[in-house]
Order: C-alpha cells, then structure tokens, then sequence
C-alpha cells in the first residue's frame, strides 16, 4: 500500500494595507503632477526593475523618452524621471533611504518623500539633504493638502 504523500505548505508574508490617507495622497499628487507636468505620463504603483528585484513607486512621473524604452515592457528598465514615496508608520529610515538608492541606481531623476503629515522633501541623485523645490516640477507644492 502506497503512503499518502504530505502536502507541501508555503507561506506568504503579508504586510498590513496602508491607512486610507495614504491612497488620498497617491491620488492627489497623480493629480497635481498631471495638471503641472503636460507631456509624460503619471503612473501609480509604478513597478521598476532594481539591484534588489522589482519595486513600486507609489507614484511616478515618465517623460515621453521614458515611455518609449518602456514599450510593451510591464516593469520599467529605467526608473521613471521621479519616484514619488508615502511614508508609512513602519517605514524605517534606512528602508527609505535604500529604496531612495535603489531608484537613483536604477535612473530615476529625482525621488520625492511624503510624509503622512503631505509635507514635501524633493531629493536629486546624491543628496544627502532635500532641495528646496522640484527641479522637475518646480511648482509642485511643498504640502499636499488633502481635499
């Protein structure tokens, strides 16, 4: 008699879905960036190709240059031009600070932080401290107000 053969279990690690508040930051800042930029497209939960696997922006801004070596592409070679983060209670500093690498590494332009209070902090590739305005989108607000 043949032994019946145990299932195999595998386990997924799940972390816990963000507060409402950050969807309504991700949806306004698409919006704003939208109206200000003009040609590119803005994307939401952008996946880009890194060094340490395939991570998603909250939000992204493409050129038209972008776009085109993207193609048919469903994860970006190149980083989007900005890669924009909400940050989360259970963000740790030096988790930002490599997903901030990872996009820099991977060609993203610029890579903004929201905190959950909407303030801005707008970072270049090397930075060690956030410029004063958007060198991409200078009149990108430095405090997204929720409507």
């Amino acid at each position: 008699m043949k032994a019946a053969s145990k299932p195999i279990v595998t386990g997924i690690i799940m972390s816990p879905p963000p507060a409402p508040s950050h969807g309504s930051f991700q949806s306004e800042t698409a919006h704003l960036l939208r109206s200000l930029m003009g040609a590119g497209r803005v994307l939401t939960q952008c996946p880009i190709s890194t060094a340490d696997g395939v991570k998603a922006a909250d939000v992204a801004w493409a050129s038209p240059e972008r776009l085109r070596e993207l193609g048919v592409q469903v994860c970006f070679a190149h980083a989007p031009d900005i890669c924009w983060e909400v940050l989360s209670p259970s963000n740790t500093e030096a988790e930002i600070q490599e997903k901030m690498a990872l996009y820099f590494d991977a060609g993203a332009r610029e890579v903004w932080l929201c905190a959950q209070s909407g303030a801005m902090n707008f970072f270049g590739p090397g930075a060690t401290r956030p410029m004063r305005a958007s060198k991409l989108c200078p009149g990108f607000l430095r405090q997204v107000e929720l409507p």
